[in-house]
């Protein structure tokens, strides 16, 4: 019972962690990704289509990224659709090839990006203290209904801790990472 609880707490606070990850690999550092540009969508055929879907993503260098596309109707649309994004940068087309060159971070808009950083953590950290909090719960109505003992309650209660500990700490660790790629110049 109790290791049923403590498995489930896991593997959602894995899950927390992995979103938490998947959203750093999003906020753009000084460098060039291909997993920068994972959340734009290009309106294709009357539907949102991921950027990825239309066209091969690639690192050209350190500080240029090239998309291309694959039906060459769609450059414009590519285009707009990265222009309109939230990541400031601006493509310029060569034939089906996008080029997008990164600039460099501003100290101002580094310090922005650490601010939201430092909040997709805590929302992490929030999300593995509810699940934290359910787990328990879910102790104390077994105890509540005799399955298990106050002692193995404790036990289970102590057991779900450690994993929130060790799951914070992995948010806190991914943080740290995060903000020092920020930082460097």
């Amino acid at each position: 019972m109790i290791n049923e609880v403590k498995s489930d707490a896991q593997s959602r606070m894995d899950k927390s962690v992995e979103a938490f990850r998947s959203q750093l690999s999003k906020i753009r550092t000084g460098r060039a990704h291909p997993s920068l540009l994972d959340g734009i969508m290009v309106p294709y055929y009357g539907s949102n289509t991921p950027l990825r879907q239309v066209g091969n993503v690639s690192t050209e260098d350190a500080r240029t990224l090239t998309v291309t596309v694959f039906d060459a109707s769609l450059i414009k649309a590519v285009e707009k659709a990265i222009m309109g994004s939230s990541l400031g940068l601006n493509p310029m087309s060569a034939g089906t090839v996008i080029r997008i060159p990164l600039p460099p971070l501003t100290e101002e808009r580094r310090r922005d990006l650490i601010k939201i950083v430092r909040g997709e953590a805590e929302n992490s950290r929030i999300a593995i203290r509810n699940i934290r909090r359910d787990a328990n719960n879910d102790l104390k109505l077994l105890e509540k209904d005799k399955d298990i003992s106050e002692d193995e309650q404790r036990v289970g209660e102590e057991l779900v801790q450690k994993t929130t500990n060790d799951h914070i700490k992995q948010i806190e660790d991914l943080l740290v990472v995060k903000e020092a790629e920020l930082l460097e110049v």
